[in-house]
């Protein structure tokens, strides 16, 4: 498996993820439809227009799950069980069409299941930037990882 295994994870490991992704307005809008999220700020250039943005911003759930995303190929593809939760979502900055999302990852934590020996618990915190290295979105998120040898 690409991903990490619980054991080659230790607190203080810095992952800067290489893949990075351009969002689209058909991204944006797409994401709005499926989501059913009219907000004028995403979907109404008039309206967004005449806000400070001055043109449509991208719907941070779809930053925050492409930021998820982004990091899956080197982190957690084939060896997570589940996303536990995420938490101190933030968003500094919006993103706008034509932006490109760019992810690090650091380990805060990690620690043995309780409830499952073959699976430890990990904390981690993603930091998300333009192509411009501004900061767009940064979160913490708990995840179940695979233990070597594991289920």
């Amino acid at each position: 498996m690409a991903g990490k295994y619980y054991e080659e994870l230790e607190a203080g490991m810095r992952i800067e993820h290489a893949l990075g992704r351009t969002i689209t307005e058909a991204d944006n809008v797409l994401f709005c439809a499926l989501t059913m999220n009219t907000q004028p700020l995403h979907l109404d250039e008039h309206f967004a227009a005449q806000t400070q943005f001055g043109t449509r911003i991208v719907n941070g759930l779809f930053t925050l799950g492409l930021a998820v995303g982004l990091t899956v190929a080197d982190l957690t593809a084939g060896t997570i069980i589940a996303n536990l939760g995420y938490d101190n979502v933030r968003h500094p900055r919006p993103m706008f069409h034509g932006d490109t999302l760019y992810v690090t990852s650091e380990v805060l934590s990690k620690r043995d299941s309780q409830s499952n020996p073959d699976a430890g618990v990990v904390r981690l915190r993603h930091v998300g930037r333009n192509q411009r290295g501004e900061v767009v979105i940064e979160f913490e998120r708990t995840a179940l990882f695979r233990k070597r040898g594991g289920e």
